[in-house]
């Protein structure tokens, strides 16, 4: 790798950050490249990415953004996964590792909040941004739903009399 592609590296690391909420720092050893495009895959249905990174130009890329404090995090065989939803790429991250032993979560950064591993397990534990939505609008919702039932109700017992009555003269 050349001088000029370690620059643009390094730009688009930097870009990367600069657009990112969310990212968890990992040590990767061991994977096969099957299970790493599966947890590519994950990290994708989640709208999170993962990237296998180069130290060096990584912790050059971590200058002056808000994730500088990670710079300590990137030795060894290390990989991260990003989000712009605060916690889908934890959510992703967490449970992948759970599931293969391979990939160590090592600590990650929300904003300028650094984060460790039981702070980054924590917050994997939190419904996604869609999930949230989701409950806020059943919430918002159920009330009009209710009120619904409440008008229908009188309006089919109404009916239900004429109906009745209807029999009876028939029967008669």
């Amino acid at each position: 790798m050349d001088r000029s592609q370690k620059e643009e590296l390094v730009a688009s690391m930097r870009a990367l950050f600069d657009e990112t909420s969310m990212v968890v720092v990992t040590h990767y050893s061991g994977l096969t490249v099957v299970e790493m495009e599966d947890l590519r895959g994950q990290m994708r249905e989640a709208g999170a990415g993962f990237k296998v990174t180069k130290n060096r130009l990584t912790r050059l890329a971590l200058e002056g953004t808000d994730f500088q404090g990670l710079t300590d995090m990137f030795t060894g065989p290390t990989g991260i996964a990003y989000s712009n939803d605060l916690v889908a790429a934890a959510k992703v991250a967490v449970n992948f590792a759970k599931k293969n032993d391979k990939l160590v979560i090592l600590g990650g950064a929300l904003g300028k909040e650094i984060l460790d591993v039981d702070d980054v397990k924590a917050l994997s534990t939190l419904p996604s941004l869609d999930e949230s939505r989701a409950k806020l609008v059943g919430l918002l919702n159920a009330p009009a739903i209710k009120i619904a039932g409440v008008l229908q109700a009188p309006a089919g017992q109404l009916a239900r009399v004429i109906s009745a009555h209807a029999e009876q003269g028939e029967a008669a």
